[in-house]
């Protein structure tokens, strides 16, 4: 298995290639690509931005030059501190993806270990995600817990 590095600018259609990935592992509805041209922009400032609080971590795919095996993405967000967490830092994983053709290889692992690492190393003491019934597999087994969720969600 390639070794798992931070995602560069020259990284970002592959990213929105693989997030489209795990878009359409989730809602098979056949949904469209035409948004990525407006998100590369906004995506490559945030990839050269290595202090940030964005951090996305990626496998090279080992057959195909130039291409992504898999791809971790999250963010630190900053919320009122309150006990078990008294400074307030949540970290929040929302793209995890592998190609169908690098799958069940490990490299979905190696970068949410990554991903841990660079959380932990920014002080966040709680990490929060969505997961499918296929992955909840391996949340569980690095720790993440299922929690009842209120969760409600306005579109503007």
């Amino acid at each position: 298995m390639n070794p798992v590095r931070r995602a560069r600018p020259e990284d970002a259609a592959e990213v929105l290639r693989l997030r489209q990935v795990m878009i359409d592992s989730l809602a098979p509805r056949g949904g469209s690509a035409d948004w990525h041209a407006e998100s590369l922009p906004g995506l490559r400032r945030r990839l050269a931005e290595p202090d940030g609080d964005f951090g996305a971590f990626v496998v090279d795919s080992p057959e195909r030059p130039g291409k992504l095996a898999a791809l971790v993405v999250g963010t630190v967000e900053y919320r009122i501190g309150r006990a078990g967490n008294p400074h307030g830092s949540v970290g929040f994983v929302f793209s995890v993806a592998t190609d169908p053709s690098a799958r069940r290889q490990g490299h979905a692992r190696a970068c949410m270990d990554a991903l841990l690492d660079w959380f932990r190393a920014r002080g966040v003491r709680q990490v929060h995600l969505t997961a499918s019934p296929e992955a909840e597999p391996l949340y569980a087994s690095l720790g993440f817990k299922p929690k009842p969720d209120p969760l409600m969600e306005l579109l503007l």
